[in-house]
């Protein structure tokens, strides 16, 4: 189990802003207020007159830490080289007053850009151009006439980083423009930060930085937002708070800062995010009041935050995922990696603490690892040994609690990568403490309910889906519930059923596919009287779903993004006292009956009914790659014999 900060799970989602959110211009501004003469980030000037030589001026309003603008570096780029030689020019404008000169050479250096970047001081220009957020992009003819102003393409929009882009906007526009023809879609709302200006407004609160408003950030904010982690940029300095002032509201105001996606209705969560309005006025009112700086003397010391390793104890035990840096592009989507790792443990390990340690925390989405044990192994649950997502903090498992590595295990990385703009590596590792077998009085492991028979049809906007946990330990303690859908996942929803009454325990109103958020129970929760835990989860196949891949398509389950799942994690802890004698129990020899008939006939159903839902080229048997991986892994389903085949002893051997 993990904490989560109030930090980034996906850049996007946090601090781009929704494309409905920014103010639309008053009116079309004139050609000469379109001209500027600036200074570049390589010493140099840059101007932009009333009669320019070509045909085509294209100016981007940029930000060195909006990640909407680091992702569309490469593509500016690729603008920029394209029509170069066709009369169009690129120039890039910076008008944060948060981002220094330094910081803008910096954006130019990491991502390439081959295009002159100015810095606009003041937000002149900026405002001139009535210009909102970064990236904003303005199409200008001969004659510094706007013939396009908006968004460049719709690959990257906040949450979402399609594969393809299917509406070049920005390419169109200059192509029709070099044609003379008129630009056919001539606005569209741009996706992305809110320019940092500078505010020309009067003090009127009493409210200050170093007091009220540094309270604030370190209590919600600073855990992520501080030099070194993940989130892109700091919330400790005054310069950085002020030009982040609008887009800090937006996220709160929005609900994604600090992000937790539970409903407070139900349940008690000892890592749930919550700002409360309080706090929430203190920063409006702080903005709205002209954001005074105040005394130093009343600034409160940061809070200690651990580096690196964020267990208790130096990991007894590290292993890398592979050797060899994994290549992230710098744009795209890149599917899910896999790497094994033979920790080469020869006895049985009991895990009382685990983390995954990113090695480049910048394209991490999220990492988990997972038990894969030997053949015939006695093993309970699917296997999770630990997890990241970013702004996790890491604690051991309670006091004589342990996860089970059977000797001869495997472990197995799953990885989610997020380009960010420029090509990086990774090598991540999971480091690991144990305990001594006979200190441990309770087994940890992880149980899951799912649902893989459901078909989502198209143009369909709540689309209920249900499953339960199929066996719950009678004196286990439930610890966390983890749901998991993908980018068609709409709410959650978590029954805990005792009798004939029904209590929710896990209310997710907005399920977002960006952050895989554990719900960690305040205090373990006794399953003794629990008949079942049952689930319902809605998914959005509609087009008024922004995440939505294709609203005309039927949707099953499957490991891509694009299909779905409809899974919950359950963490328990089962005393092992208990497991021991129902261990003995079960290996006792069954009744003559049970063995020769009614298991007989269990596994010929068994194996009817999978072949006929797996076998895809009707051949009579079931081929490894005919099962999707989620389903070997969650479902069991192995070819134990290796011979590319799950037939029929594999079946018997689950």
């Amino acid at each position: 189990m993990f904490y989560r900060c109030a930090g980034f799970s996906v850049i996007l989602m946090l601090f781009c802003g929704s494309p409905l959110c920014g103010d639309k211009p008053t009116a079309t501004p004139s050609p000469a207020d379109l001209t500027f003469r600036l200074p570049t980030t390589s010493g140099e000037t840059v101007e932009l007159s009333k009669s320019p030589d070509q045909k085509v001026t294209v100016v981007c309003f940029l930000g060195a830490e909006c990640p909407l603008a680091r992702l569309y570096g490469p593509k500016l780029n690729e603008l920029h080289s394209t029509y170069q030689s066709q009369g169009v020019r690129l120039i890039g404008v910076n008008s944060n007053q948060q981002d220094s000169l330094e910081d803008v050479q910096a954006y130019v250096k990491k991502y390439k850009i081959q295009f002159p970047v100015a810095k606009d001081y003041g937000n002149e220009v900026a405002d001139r151009y009535q210009a909102k957020r970064t990236p904003e992009v303005f199409v200008l003819d001969e004659n510094l006439a706007i013939q396009y102003r908006g968004r460049i393409d719709n690959q990257y929009l906040p949450g979402i980083s399609r594969a393809e882009t299917t509406s070049n906007d920005l390419k169109n526009a200059v192509d029709q423009v070099l044609a003379g023809n008129p630009v056919q879609l001539a606005v569209t709302e741009p996706n992305g930060c809110f320019i940092g200006r500078v505010k020309k407004t009067e003090v009127t609160t009493s409210l200050t930085f170093c007091n009220e408003v540094a309270r604030v950030l370190n209590q919600h904010c600073v855990e992520c937002h501080r030099k070194g982690e993940i989130a892109p940029f700091s919330l400790t300095d005054y310069d950085e708070v002020r030009g982040w002032a609008d887009t800090m509201l937006e996220t709160i105001d929005d609900g994604r800062m600090p992000p937790w996606h539970a409903s407070p209705k139900y349940g008690h969560y000892a890592n749930a995010r919550f700002m409360s309005e309080e706090d929430k006025k203190v920063l409006r009112d702080w903005v709205a009041g002209g954001m005074p700086y105040g005394d130093v003397k009343n600034m409160p010391q940061l809070p200690e935050f651990r580096e690196g390793w964020h267990l208790p104890e130096i990991p007894e035990a590290v292993f890398e995922m592979r050797k060899r840096p994994f290549q992230v592009p710098a744009e795209g989507v890149v599917e899910y990696q896999y790497f094994v790792v033979d920790p080469g443990f020869e006895e049985d390990k009991w895990v009382t603490g685990a983390q995954v340690l990113p090695g480049n925390r910048s394209v991490v989405h999220h990492a988990i690892v997972f038990i894969r044990p030997p053949d015939g192994a006695d093993f309970r649950g699917i296997g999770w040994l630990t997890a990241y997502v970013p702004g996790q903090r890491i604690k051991k498992l309670p006091e004589g609690r342990a996860r089970r590595v059977p000797a001869g295990s495997k472990l197995v990385f799953q990885m989610h990568y997020t380009p960010n703009g420029s090509a990086a590596e990774d090598i991540s590792k999971v480091g690991l403490l144990f305990g001594k077998e006979e200190e441990i009085t309770h087994e940890v492991f992880t149980l899951i309910g799912i649902d893989q028979e459901f078909e989502i049809p198209p143009h369909t906007k709540d689309f209920p889906v249900t499953a339960k946990v199929h066996r719950i330990p009678s004196d286990a303690e439930l610890l966390a519930i983890a749901p998991h859908m993908h980018l068609r996942g709409k709410s959650f929803r978590l029954f805990m059923k005792q009798k004939d009454e029904s209590e929710i325990l896990l209310d997710v109103p907005h399920y977002d596919f960006n952050w895989q958020h554990i719900y960690e129970l305040s205090q373990p929760m006794k399953l003794d009287d629990v008949d079942s835990l049952e689930f319902t989860v809605k998914f959005d196949n509609s087009k008024e779903n922004p995440f939505n891949p294709d609203p005309s398509e039927y949707v099953t389950w499957g490991d891509q993004t694009w299909e779905e799942m409809a899974i919950a994690f359950f963490e328990v802890a089962e005393p092992r006292k208990k497991k021991q004698v129902e261990k003995i129990v079960r290996n006792k020899k069954p009744s003559k009956e049970e063995t020769e008939e009614e298991r007989k006939k269990k596994y010929e159903q068994l194996v009817t009914e999978f072949i006929q839902r797996f076998d895809k080229n009707q051949d009579g048997q079931v081929d490894v790659d005919e099962v999707p991986l989620a389903t070997q892994r969650y479902g069991r389903y192995r070819d134990y014999d290796g011979d590319g085949i799950i037939g029929k002893d594999d079946l018997w051997k689950r």
